[in-house]
């Protein structure tokens, strides 16, 4: 059934058991320990009182000749005055046969009959035992009576037995039940509303985590805990939930870029493999239309098969090795020179473009990681510089060790680029010339293996206009044991 119950139910229900438990307990032996107080009391009265009733139960014979008066009265010829406290009396035997018995007016107490109290019809004093005390009630359950039977040694075959009312001691302990009372409902009542207060203070954070958690499972990701404080535990669970939605809402905005550049490079994929599908068609066709039987057209055909199949298989190629840079596929490691991978690519460049000056700057660096891969980005960067920049246009290559790491940059004088080009040039299909018709240029993924080999060798890739215009390219790459990379003997 507590199951049911909300956790603020719960709380509130068990503080306000708890509390209702103990002040039970503390009026239950408050008013326990009262009652034996009064009660030793009234005893000790009994006590004090013993010596007086038997005095007055069996008058000695005085010189005024006074006794006892009827119904066992203390007459006015009695030895000294009745005891204080002291209601009624008896004396009877072992065997129970009363011998006397009679009322005593004393403390302002009024007179009583003797059958009004129900006294055992044997002796109330237990076997072995001299006095013992018990409380007795009266015949028409009124009034209690708090009794002494006793046997003296001098006449042990007689019990006296002694009473008084216990009427202010019931009424006293009466007044201290419903005092009790009282105050325990009144403190219950407070301990229920300060608990209801406090509980709805502290699950107020809950409360609002509650409502941020709905407000998420509707798509709202950016909302969070408000006023989280590490000072409490609900507020820690608020920063941590805030710090896992944070993680959660950038898990959710990098897939879902991650989707769009998935679509756009599905989509531009497609589109540059319908090209060149489409010239093998037609080229298929002008075989298929006679040009077998016609030389020329026979040589144009194969020729233009051949070009556009080398067309795909670059495009292919490209493709495959972006798919396993994607996957983390490890790349060869091993130390390699990356001055002299420079100097190798811009020797090719120089005579792939005889008419561009290209000026080389490089100081000894040497790097862990895939020899190939590296010459790729390289000649990648030559071939952007082809493609987008007019012949002869100037191109500068350097090569320094900055801060552990290698640093290449390759930088032309060409139309440049804004500072929005730079941020996506390396992104997969991307053309600065938008036109798909146009001569010149590859399909947008040269630079992007540029990037995805550098990420791969633990590096970056970053462009950014050239101050006095064009566009520079920055590769930079870990060098080996994180030293400066000098070779033994180099300058």
């Amino acid at each position: 059934m507590l199951d049911r119950l909300s956790l603020r139910a719960r709380l509130l229900l068990g503080v306000f058991l708890l509390a209702a438990i103990g002040l039970v307990a503390a009026d239950a032996a408050t008013y326990a320990s009262l009652r034996s107080f009064l009660l030793d009391r009234v005893d000790k009265t009994l006590e004090a009182g013993h010596a007086q009733v038997e005095h007055i139960a069996f008058p000695q014979p005085s010189a005024r000749g006074g006794g006892q008066g009827p119904n066992g009265r203390q007459g006015p010829g009695g030895n000294g005055p009745p005891a204080e406290g002291i209601d009624w009396y008896q004396v009877r035997l072992l065997d129970g046969t009363v011998v006397r018995s009679g009322f005593l007016v004393g403390g302002g107490s009024a007179p009583k009959l003797p059958d009004e109290i129900q006294l055992p019809a044997s002796t109330a004093v237990p076997n072995g035992e001299r006095t013992a005390y018990f409380t007795v009630s009266s015949a028409d359950g009124s009034t209690s009576y708090r009794v002494r039977a006793s046997v003296e040694p001098q006449q042990p075959n007689r019990v006296y037995i002694i009473a008084t009312k216990l009427g202010d001691v019931f009424s006293t302990l009466h007044r201290l039940l419903v005092i009790e009372l009282v105050v325990t409902l009144g403190v219950l009542a407070a301990i229920a509303g300060l608990g209801l207060w406090v509980i709805r203070l502290g699950l107020r954070p809950l409360r609002e985590i509650e409502g941020t958690a709905a407000a998420i499972a509707a798509g709202d990701l950016s909302r969070r805990v408000e006023r989280a404080e590490p000072r409490t535990e609900v507020g820690r669970l608020g920063l941590s939930l805030n710090a896992m939605l944070a993680q959660i809402e950038s898990a959710f905005k990098a897939r879902e870029a991650s989707e769009n550049r998935l679509r756009r490079f599905v989509a531009d994929a497609s589109h540059e493999l319908r090209t060149p599908l489409a010239a093998v068609r037609a080229y298929a066709e002008l075989f298929s239309r006679g040009a077998a039987s016609r030389p020329d057209d026979l040589a144009r055909s194969m020729s233009g098969i051949s070009r556009e199949t080398e067309r795909m298989s670059l495009l292919v190629d490209d493709l495959l090795l972006l798919a396993r840079l994607d996957e983390g596929r490890p790349l060869e490691q091993e130390r390699v020179e990356l001055d002299r991978v420079v100097g190798e690519a811009v020797d090719a460049a120089r005579v792939v473009d005889a008419g561009r000056p290209v000026s080389l700057d490089v100081e000894p660096a040497t790097v862990i990681g895939d020899h190939d891969r590296l010459r790729q980005v390289v000649d990648n960067l030559f071939a952007n510089v082809r493609a987008h920049t007019p012949p002869g246009t100037p191109v500068a290559v350097d090569l320094r060790r900055v801060d552990g790491r290698a640093e290449l940059s390759v930088s032309d004088s060409g139309p440049g680029l804004t500072e929005n080009e730079a941020g996506q040039v390396f992104e997969r299909f991307y053309r600065v010339d938008t036109s798909r018709t146009r001569s010149s240029g590859g399909v947008g993924l040269g630079l992007s293996i540029v990037a995805a080999v550098a990420e791969a060798h633990g590096g970056t890739a970053s462009a950014h206009p050239t101050p006095g215009g064009g566009a520079t390219f920055v590769i930079e790459i870990p060098l080996a044991n994180g030293v400066e990379g000098a070779r033994a003997g180099s300058p």
